[in-house]
């Protein structure tokens, strides 16, 4: 079975960012895909009354700070389920770093609409998102990472000319390592 997250990540149809989902929007689950299996796994289980406001996922063959493919909220209206592969606008980023092991680490978060063939998105501007949303989403990533014993700061946002460029920097980072043999 081929990895889902070696696949380019631009679409070459449409020129819409690929995004593979492995956490649906409302699961208390959070999925990894493992990539030496060539599947999803169960990373852990958050705590009662937490789960996630909207579908997370990943950009293919991208290399983030975090050394991770970018990560990506794409917000939808109703979930989808692991593995599915989707179409994005990159709307904005919310910047921020997380602490493990006293170490600080760059870990923003790409804010993304779906398109299909037939659903153009309603939202193709961070600004067009209403505040009390981004905080909601802002405070369910401090909380997230709280639970887990980690600091996670917001240390700001950006639009989308902001994430076109981390992904970006990110495509030319995966391309990088995968020259190098890494």
């Amino acid at each position: 079975m081929p990895n889902p997250m070696e696949l380019p990540a631009l679409d070459p149809d449409t020129g819409l960012v690929r995004v593979v989902i492995d956490t649906p929007k409302g699961s208390r689950n959070k999925y990894k895909f493992d990539a030496e299996l060539g599947l999803l796994k169960l990373s852990r289980i958050l705590p009662v009354g937490m789960s996630f406001p909207y579908d997370f996922g990943s950009i293919p063959s991208t290399c983030a700070e975090d050394g991770d493919a970018l990560d990506v909220l794409v917000l939808t209206e109703a979930p989808l389920f692991p593995g599915c592969l989707v179409h994005v606008h990159l709307i904005g980023v919310i910047r921020a770093v997380q602490k493990e092991r006293r170490k600080l680490i760059r870990n923003d978060r790409l804010l993304a609409t779906l398109e299909t063939p037939v659903n153009k998105p309603a939202i193709t501007q961070l600004e067009q998102v209403d505040e009390p949303r981004l905080k909601d989403i802002e405070h369910f990533f401090r909380s997230y990472n709280q639970a887990q014993g980690r600091e996670f700061r917001i240390t700001g946002r950006g639009g989308a000319r902001q994430a076109q460029k981390m992904f970006r920097d990110a495509v030319r980072e995966f391309d990088k390592s995968k020259s190098k043999g890494t």
